[in-house]
């Protein structure tokens, strides 16, 4: 996870400052000194980077709230009334995506927590923010990026109140994604470095786009539909006993499907934002070991790179 000065409302996937070490952590130094520990040892190290927003306390966002139209432009606000968001897509953290800033009379998109305001992917001066970036952590020793819910960063050219959910079509895979990312990693040069995308709500055949080789724009991807058959009504957190036909199915889909196409899919029970896998797919009380070997076969015997 990221390491980045933050005010850790998120568990710092609220990034006040790209360039400089969270002192909870330690000192620049300190990385430095990993890269090249790592490097002596034939490890590369690969940096969680996130660019779908940035934490409220971020400067950018801090002189957009001083009334700094350039800034202002590097995020997605709208004009407005206090009582009424420009849509009424509701935030990944519960609420709306939106929140009032009666000291501008406008209102920020944040798909996430509040504190996290989402970037306007469509201001080129953003994308050369997060180039520079980049290039930056490459240029300290970084061998490889993990790119934080990437899929979301194109919003749509029009906001609209979304009568069948909660507004994520409008913004997953949005029009500009493979695009934006294909300027990215070609203005950066890290084609031919290890990239994953976290890829939320996504679908396969855009996950081939992003992960085949001559896309040039990630080397590989993950999603999460394989652990949503226990969701009970859809939420993560009210589990229900686990399809698990249904999650043979997904499986096979998936990696089948992108090996088909020479897409790269990484493997993984596990992550910061899903219950315990352990907990979930075995008996976790009466059989922790077996269960825990069981699900660690399962995955080293899949169709795929396992994603640790």
């Amino acid at each position: 996870t990221p390491f980045f000065k933050s005010p850790q409302r998120d568990n710092g996937y609220d990034i006040a400052d790209y360039y400089a070490i969270d002192p909870v952590f330690g000192t620049m130094a300190d990385v430095e000194e990993l890269i090249r520990a790592a490097d002596k040892r034939g490890i590369g190290i690969m940096l969680d980077m996130v660019f779908n927003h940035t934490s409220t306390e971020h400067e950018w966002f801090q002189r957009a709230l001083a009334g700094d139209a350039k800034y202002q432009a590097y995020y997605i606000f709208k004009e407005g009334e206090p009582d009424v968001p420009p849509t009424d897509w509701q935030s990944k953290f519960g609420g709306s995506a939106w929140e009032y800033l009666p000291e501008l009379k406008k209102w920020y998109l944040h798909l996430f927590d509040v504190s996290q305001a989402d970037l306007n992917w469509d201001n080129p001066a953003v994308r050369e923010e997060i180039k520079k970036i980049i290039l930056f952590w490459k240029q300290k020793g970084i061998k490889g990026f993990r790119f934080d819910v990437i899929n979301l960063v194109s919003k749509p050219e029009a906001y609209e109140n979304d009568a069948e959910g909660d507004g994520r079509r409008f913004y997953t895979d949005g029009p500009h994604i493979h695009e934006y990312l294909q300027e990215i990693v070609a203005d950066t040069g890290i084609e031919n470095m290890v990239t994953v995308g976290e890829m939320s709500s996504t679908s396969l055949e855009n996950c081939i786009r992003y992960s085949r080789p001559e896309e040039k724009e990630l080397a590989m991807v993950f999603n999460f539909h394989h652990l949503k058959v226990d969701y009970m009504n859809g939420d993560k957190w009210a589990l229900m006993p686990p399809d698990i036909l249904e999650l043979k199915k997904i499986f096979q889909a998936w990696q089948e499907g992108m090996q088909a196409a020479d897409g790269w899919k990484a493997l993984f029970w596990c992550n910061h934002d899903q219950p315990r896998a352990l907990s979930r797919f075995t008996d976790d009380k009466a059989y922790r070991v077996q269960g825990a070997k069981m699900l660690a076969a399962c995955m080293n015997l899949m169709r795929g790179t396992p994603y640790i």
